[in-house]
């Protein structure tokens, strides 16, 4: 398959971040009418990142949560970009992120750990796919433009482009370019890192203030994880679903060999929510009705924000107002732990005190203790929401806790295991099925919004009805985890759920946890079977279940 990667023609310190126990840390392109504000022209990014990270439990300023941070270019980042964009594009004195900076790394060469490979990671995973010529010609058009416009023309452009290549690559059953399998959705994050890192390195011709830069990056951004994308037919015959999943996370760290400088192993993880949503995006299934479900999807990034600018919330909200293409069911999905699917039923608003990939967390730990931050102290430790998405300045509006309306009952009913084949050391109990759906009703609450005491509520079923019906988050309580944790899984069922509330909708919308996906028979390998064994049967379980909500609406 040849790639056309030909852009649209324009007209005219260290961190003290501790990980939770137990859970997971983790739209036709400008074509819809009631699309409000996609990217709101005001961003700015900061320099250097250690202001918002690091053992102090300092609140971060609303504008300091919702930047970008930059950091000083390494040389070895600069030289590859360099290598990338036309002679004379780019300028190395310009920062970059702390996402972008791995685009440096190098893996231990699999068959002799003492040397690093021949490439970096990210060279790996680009070329893997066959999309090792897609920042070359988006660095080529991007240099090429005079002007805010026409730039913002070309990477929205580009940013689509690359998104429905990653999915038409995922959907492909007639083989594909490179040798990484279709289903791998590792590509288009290093990709996408990849073109954000020229955005960052460009010097124009023309003045680019640091906010219209932002505005740039953060264009492409949405549009390559297919914000501009989603296309749902109208009518009363068709059944709309909108699906989101998000990057791989946790990509420091691991196994490494004895050459020097050489990164982590676990460098090579994926999200299976990720590659689910590259999966599904534009297919259709028919309801026992004989009703069409058309299923359209996104990802999200691992990083707060991203979330307090918008992604989530202008991707979605325009679809949950009136309309002939409003949507009949939303869902949230990310990877968890364990061999199981968690239905999420709870969502709490506190978020934010493990790091995201960006090694930011709005809400760390205080002192040596690690106690909690109380959000009455700290704004950054509850989810903000935009103003054009209802706003809201207290501890109870927006509310403290959402909650899931997902079918809980037919999708455990269902079995959506039990036609997949188990991976290698899949260890649910009930072998007749892949892997098990639970409904988690977990969450833990301060009983006093003025108080650092803690309780927890613990209930998970795999039947239904279950035994003891759960019970709520009590009245007056504030969040201190949903079922989901405080990380970004979390904040997307919080956010998916918040905005079907304030639409007014009686709409299934809840939060699908997956199985945890790294698993590896081999230490420095890029990919190997079991990986894409475990890989292939979460995406093809996920399906099923989001299949079951679809059909079920």
């Amino acid at each position: 398959m040849t790639k056309r990667y030909a852009a649209p023609r324009p007209r005219g310190k260290k961190s003290c971040m501790r990980p939770l126990s137990g859970r997971s840390q983790q739209g036709q392109p400008g074509a819809r009418s009631r699309q409000t504000t996609p990217v709101a022209a005001g961003l700015a990014l900061m320099l250097g990142s250690v202001l918002l990270v690091g053992c102090s439990p300092a609140v971060a300023t609303p504008e300091q949560r919702s930047t970008t941070a930059l950091k000083p270019a390494s040389d070895e980042l600069s030289t590859i970009v360099s290598g990338i964009a036309p002679e004379g594009c780019t300028d190395a004195s310009l920062p970059v992120t702390v996402e972008e900076e791995r685009l440096t790394a190098f893996m231990p060469d699999e068959a002799d750990p003492s040397q690093p490979a021949d490439r970096t990671f990210a060279r790996m995973m680009v070329e893997g796919a066959g999309f090792g010529e897609f920042t070359a010609a988006f660095a080529k058009d991007v240099c090429g433009q005079v002007s805010l416009a026409d730039a913002n023309t070309v990477v929205e452009g580009m940013g689509t482009l690359l998104w429905q290549d990653a999915v038409a690559r995922a959907q492909s059953t007639e083989g594909v370019t490179g040798d990484l399998p279709a289903s791998d959705d590792r590509p288009l994050y290093w990709t996408r890192l990849e073109a954000m890192s020229v955005l960052h390195q460009w010097g124009p011709d023309f003045t680019l203030s640091t906010k219209e830069r932002a505005f740039l990056v953060d264009a492409f951004d949405r549009a390559a994880r297919g914000m501009r994308d989603v296309d749902l037919p109208s009518g009363d015959q068709v059944a709309r679903v909108l699906v989101s999943g998000f990057d791989p996370f946790t990509l420091d760290g691991g196994a490494t060999g004895s050459a020097a400088g050489t990164a982590g192993n676990q460098i090579r993880y994926g999200n299976p929510s990720g590659a689910t949503v590259l999966a599904i995006d534009g297919t259709t299934t028919t309801a026992p009705d004989g009703t069409t479900v058309r299923y359209e999807a996104y990802t999200l990034p691992v990083n707060y924000p991203e979330f307090e600018r918008g992604y989530l919330d202008d991707t979605v909200g325009p679809l949950m107002e009136p309309g002939d293409d409003r949507l009949d069911a939303s869902i949230t999905m990310s990877q968890a732990g364990g061999s199981q699917f968690a239905l999420e039923q709870w969502n709490g608003r506190y978020h934010g005190d493990v790091a995201g990939n960006d090694n930011f967390a709005p809400c760390p730990p205080a002192g040596l203790t690690g106690a909690a931050q109380l959000a009455k102290d700290n704004p950054g430790c509850n989810t903000q929401v935009l103003e054009r998405w209802g706003g809201g300045d207290t501890l109870t509006d927006p509310p403290q806790w959402t909650a899931s309306t997902l079918p809980i009952e037919q999708m455990i009913a269902a079995r959506t295991g039990s036609e997949v084949p188990r991976p290698p050391g899949d260890s649910w109990e009930d072998e007749s099925v892949a892997f098990g759906v639970l409904w988690n009703t977990n969450y833990r609450y301060f009983p006093r919004c003025d108080s650092g005491e803690e309780k927890e509520t613990s209930q998970r079923e795999d039947t239904y009805p279950p035994a003891i019906q759960p019970t709520p988050p009590p009245q007056g309580s504030c969040a201190r985890s949903g079922g989901g944790g405080t990380y970004l899984s979390n904040e997307s069922a919080y956010r998916n759920t918040l905005l079907r509330d304030r639409a007014g909708l009686d709409i299934p919308a809840g939060h699908i946890h997956t199985p945890d996906m790294q698993h590896f028979h081999t230490e420095f390998a890029v990919t190997d079977a079991t990986f894409e064994a475990w890989r292939d049967a979460i995406v093809a379980q996920a399906r099923e279940l989001i299949a079951v909500v679809g059909t079920h609406n």
